[in-house]
């Protein structure tokens, strides 16, 4: 890593971005553009305070997606069970619903609302997480005027597709 340092040093005018770069060469979020910068950037603690607060703000934003998604399959699964549900003809079976690990056997009309309240549960859920996700990309696109008002064309804080 030194020799890395070293020969980058030598070979190309050295700024504090890409002592940066050196330190945290992992992809991220924020990551300073490859090539030589136009000008000379220094880039102060609050500034890396703002480029680490942007990182992990994507990351959970990105995981909350991922969560969102998980509970709009859970609450699909719920819809098709409860169409399933008004589809039997037989009014007297027993229909086993599962709580926790364990499956109780329920009447069509009670199966039928306990999957209601689990449906609105996951509808609540998932509002709650959708204004989690609003409020964190307030504050993304906070940092990202700031940042990119600071460093220009230096700076990427667009999201990697992969």
């Amino acid at each position: 890593m030194f020799k890395k340092f070293q020969a980058l040093a030598t070979t190309a005018p050295f700024t504090r971005v890409h002592a940066v770069r050196l330190r945290f060469p992992f992809k991220m979020a924020a990551t300073m553009k490859k090539g030589v910068a136009a000008e000379d950037v220094n880039v102060t603690f609050e500034d890396q305070q703002k480029i680490n607060k942007f990182a992990r703000n994507t990351n959970r934003m990105s995981e909350l997606k991922d969560e969102i998604e998980a509970k709009k399959k859970s609450l699909q699964n719920l819809e098709d069970a409860s169409d399933d549900i008004m589809m039997c003809e037989d009014d007297a079976m027993l229909i086993p619903y599962q709580i926790g690990d364990v499956f109780i056997s329920h009447s069509q009309e009670e199966t039928q609302e306990m999957l209601e309240a689990a449906k609105e549960t996951l509808q609540d859920e998932i509002k709650a997480l959708e204004g989690r996700v609003s409020s964190i990309q307030e504050v993304l696109g906070d940092l990202k005027v700031q940042l990119y008002a600071k460093f220009g064309n230096n700076i990427n804080l667009e999201a990697e597709e992969s």
